[in-house]
């Protein structure tokens, strides 16, 4: 619902992340450009939306909305995110432990619309999407 309102400003909407801590919430876009993302950008974005989430009401209770570049530590969310940074040092944390371990970090070798494959410690590591609760490019 929110990516045609944001791609009519010229950018993309890169990922959505919602966060809940005791009582409070963040619901926070990543948005992204081509050129980059500025201040402005944000503003614009946010304004757009803010309009879009008070009249769709899609979160039950109150929430602050935070619109932000993806920065250098990019978060990843789709394939095709993990697809542009084969090659590259990425961190990853998994919903539960593969030979218990949930933290990784090493060389992005590959990725299909399943999973990863990357290299950490010297050693292949296969993870697939349902395992992975948050990851980034390390920066």
């Amino acid at each position: 619902m929110l990516q045609p309102a944001i791609e009519v400003l010229g950018l993309e909407l890169w990922g959505v992340e919602y966060l809940t801590k005791g009582r409070s919430a963040l619901l926070r876009v990543y948005i992204d450009s081509e050129e980059g993302v500025t201040i402005d950008d944000c503003e614009k974005v946010s304004r757009q939306i803010s309009a879009i989430l008070d009249v769709e009401d899609p979160i039950a209770g109150e929430y602050t909305l935070e619109v932000s570049s993806p920065g250098l530590d990019r978060p990843l969310f789709a394939a095709e995110h993990y697809t542009a940074y084969v090659g590259e040092v990425i961190n990853v944390r998994l919903s539960s432990p593969i030979d218990g371990r949930r933290k990784f970090k090493g060389v992005l070798n590959s990725a299909d619309p399943q999973k990863i494959v990357m290299t950490v410690d010297n050693q292949p590591v296969e993870i697939l999407f349902s395992q992975i609760e948050k990851a980034n490019v390390a920066y």
